[in-house]
């Protein structure tokens, strides 16, 4: 079953007169992409006309607006009376009510020591600042809601910068440290700092990750490649029950990750627990593209992705239909990959189930911060230079999402207080990077993310526009109510897509962590609600309302559910491939997995 791989020379080739920066007036294109791309290396990938627009756009409108800088004007003498009262409080009584607490998700000011003065002083004044801004930022008269974000972002990201736990004095954990240690503390921080420094500038991976190994620590359950070709290599895990479920199950994870986020430690590993419930799995591990692959296209993941690895599932599983899994970007590409097959009359599909992935983009949450039309083409102009768009060039918009958690949390931690932040195997797959290539993620940003093709069906695969109403085979979905990449109001947007049964699943985590929730995770929950084809659809919060959280992981109610929809009788495992040509492939994890 083994597909030879093509050529890069030959892929190219293949794909080239597709390229969409090949066009009459390239020379002059060429100039204009050569520049944005200079400049979105001394930006970290952010246009800067965007954000010089955003700006202008807040600023005219708020300078024409006498009523909104009334507002702020008061705003900000009552913010000024508030601290000369707490001040005047404090002269009299140490214990002082304060006027602002921070919001529930923040936990810089969380310890007990920002309780004393002049600590709590300083929070206040900082609390106070922040929520000036906040209004300043928004309800700006004219002005266009995505600018405003924009700006309202960067007036966030100034005060998370320059707030009082970023600093050792103004830091009582800090301060209290630096006293009883003499400085050590921010010696040994220096230290830390200097390593870090070092070891990106050498190319060398961080402190910790060394002892995260794939195939020897993560991604370790049993199986093997069973199928390959230039784009996938198809993994099927060793039975672990003497009889399985008829229908095997196909995995979808997102070309943006490693795969092995679904069987990262055994103790965690959605994989390894599917197979332990008497599942045949099956999943696909993308190959990590190269500036050759620059012209493949999305619909070449579609075609030479989802659908090579249903047609190899079903040789091995013949006459069984498929319960096909999708996450993230993932579950999208399976959802179109679902629709099509739907409008040409292809069945083999018994369920789908999507993690955390969108098929609506109208509320794509915080990301839609960083994708406009002159932020797209300022992406392309740096994925034209390189063919291809990198990890580490897209992990600097998620990290700025949660600057406060995954920035400055860390640089207070490893930096001032002299620490060292213990990595686990999550941190070391996030750092296990991947590479898009420049047309296929060119096609996403347009067709899916600005568009949003796929959920006013106007997609279309093979000439024709797809519709996810045509898919009508039962559907499982999952948000996490902290993700910040595909925000679970958006998946829960499914409901009015498909005309069919629609189970749906809330639970708490980010996109990760939150689907990442094996049985005994500590402080997890989930509300569980099915919705039939022919029941009326509410909305999100209305669905929230109606369902009441549980504890526990979700991974059970998946499994019974998929148990529910699968033949009554167990049967004897499949082989692990089928053919010659699949024994001459590797064991799991396989080799793509392990590109860099």
């Amino acid at each position: 079953m083994d597909i030879p791989a093509r050529s890069a020379s030959a892929e190219h080739a293949r794909h080239s007169h597709q390229d969409p920066s090949l066009a009459p007036d390239l020379p002059f294109r060429a100039l204009d992409h050569a520049k944005e791309a200079f400049i979105a290396r001394l930006t970290s990938g952010l246009s800067p006309a965007a954000l010089l627009l955003a700006l202008a756009d807040w600023g005219i409108h708020l300078a024409a607006a006498p009523g909104k800088q009334l507002e702020l004007a008061a705003s900000f003498a009552k913010a000024l009376e508030q601290m000369a009262n707490y001040s005047t409080q404090l002269a009299c009584n140490e214990g002082a009510p304060t006027a602002l607490q921070p919001t529930a998700g923040d936990s810089r000011f969380r310890s007990q020591a920002w309780q004393s003065e002049p600590y709590r002083y300083w929070q206040q004044a900082f609390l106070l600042a922040e929520q000036w801004w906040r209004q300043a930022t928004r309800d700006v008269p004219g002005t266009t809601h995505h600018h405003e974000d924009m700006v309202s972002f960067g007036a966030r990201q100034w005060l998370d910068l320059i707030a009082p736990s970023n600093f050792p004095f103004t830091n009582p954990d800090v301060a209290s440290r630096t006293a009883s240690t003499f400085g050590a503390n921010l010696l040994k921080g220096a230290g830390n700092a200097f390593q870090d420094v070092q070891r990106q500038m050498s190319g060398l991976p961080a402190v910790g990750l060394e002892k995260f190994v794939v195939g020897e620590n993560l991604a370790v359950t049993p199986g093997k490649v069973v199928f390959r070709n230039h784009l996938i290599e198809l993994i099927q895990y060793t039975p672990a029950t003497r009889t399985v479920r008829a229908e095997p199950v196909l995995i979808v994870p997102a070309w943006i990750m490693k795969y092995y986020i679904l069987d990262l430690s055994p103790h965690n590993s959605l994989i390894r627990y599917l197979v332990g419930q008497g599942h045949t799995v099956f999943c696909i591990s993308w190959r990590n593209v190269t500036a050759q692959d620059r012209n493949l296209s999305l619909e070449d993941y579609r075609r030479d992705g989802v659908m090579a690895a249903l047609d190899a599932v079903s040789e091995i599983v013949p006459q069984r239909k498929i319960h096909a899994t999708g996450y993230c970007l993932g579950g999208t590409l399976l959802s179109i990959a679902a629709a099509a097959m739907a409008t040409a009359g292809d069945a083999r599909l018994a369920t789908l189930s999507l993690f955390a992935a969108q098929t609506d983009f109208t509320e794509p949450g915080e990301l839609q911060l960083f994708i406009d039309d002159s932020e797209v083409y300022f992406l392309e102009s740096m994925m034209w230079s390189q063919g291809y768009l990198s990890a580490r060039q897209m992990s600097g918009a998620f990290q700025w999402l949660r600057s406060n958690e995954l920035i400055w949390s860390r640089i207070v931690h490893d930096y001032l207080l002299g620490e060292r932040t213990q990595m686990t195997d999550m941190m070391a797959w996030n750092a296990d990077s991947t590479r898009m290539p420049y047309r296929m993620h060119s096609e996403y940003l347009h067709h899916l993310f600005l568009d949003n093709d796929l959920a006013f069906g106007r997609y279309r695969v093979d000439g024709r526009a797809v519709a996810l109403s045509n898919v009508r085979v039962p559907a499982f979905v999952v948000g996490t109510e902290y993700d910040h990449i595909a925000p679970w109001r958006s998946v829960y947007k499914i409901h009015t897509l498909l005309d069919a049964d629609v189970t749906f699943v809330l639970t708490n985590g980010g996109h990760n962590a939150g689907i990442v929730s094996e049985p005994g995770h500590a402080h997890r929950h989930f509300r569980y609600g099915h919705t039939a084809a022919h029941q009326l659809r509410v909305g999100p919060d209305e669905w929230v309302a109606a369902h009441d959280p549980q504890d526990g992981s979700w991974w059970p109610a998946w499994t019974d559910w998929l148990k529910a929809h699968s033949a009554p009788k167990a049967v004897t495992p499949p082989p692990l491939g089928a053919g010659g040509a699949s024994r001459a492939l590797p064991a799991a994890p396989g080799t793509y997995v392990l590109q860099k």
